[in-house]
């Protein structure tokens, strides 16, 4: 299988993505609240956090910032039962409607969301323009290992042992 190199554009169409839900959850939170399980309390305000959270990630993809790669991906995580329950509710609304056109297209656009959170969730969590994805950020090296390194690329390689950089560490 060919690995394609991930396009710039994917983290920027999720970033897009959360702006305009974002916005949409604070302007329009009715959307949004038939999509809490009843078993939680407060929907609305349930609805209001989920789309700072979308502000916020969005702003932290703006900004490259570490942290937004992986709280993206847990964002979407996190909606995702709720992308279910709007699929089954179009579907329910789509059989009682008598299949309505508008109603299965609905319905179609509900279902057709689910998988596409995997490459969404993939696109965030690649760094911009990589194939690679996120990892725990290196351990900063001490002065004193990076003199050392350095020191072992520059020396002669036939030097004696004493002439390598960091040999006062030796026995």
């Amino acid at each position: 299988m060919t690995h394609l190199p991930r396009s710039r554009s994917r983290p920027s169409l999720v970033t897009a993505a959360f702006l305009v839900s974002g916005v949409v959850h604070l302007v329009r939170p009715s959307v949004f609240e038939p999509l809490i399980p009843p078993a939680l309390p407060r929907p609305r305000e349930i609805v209001y956090a989920s789309g700072v959270a979308e502000l916020a990630c969005a702003a932290g993809l703006l900004a490259k910032a570490r942290w937004a790669g992986p709280a993206s991906a847990a964002l979407l995580l996190a909606v995702w039962p709720g992308n279910l329950q709007m699929a089954l509710d179009a579907t329910t609304g789509a059989r009682e409607g008598g299949g309505q056109p508008s109603d299965v297209a609905a319905a179609a656009f509900a279902w057709a969301r689910l998988p596409l959170q995997v490459p969404m969730i993939r696109a965030v969590l690649a760094p911009r323009g990589t194939g690679t994805h996120y990892t725990a950020a290196p351990k900063p090296a001490t002065r004193h290992r990076q003199a050392c390194s350095l020191g072992r690329h520059l020396r002669r390689p036939n030097a004696p042992l004493s002439a390598k950089a960091g040999s006062h560490l030796q026995g």
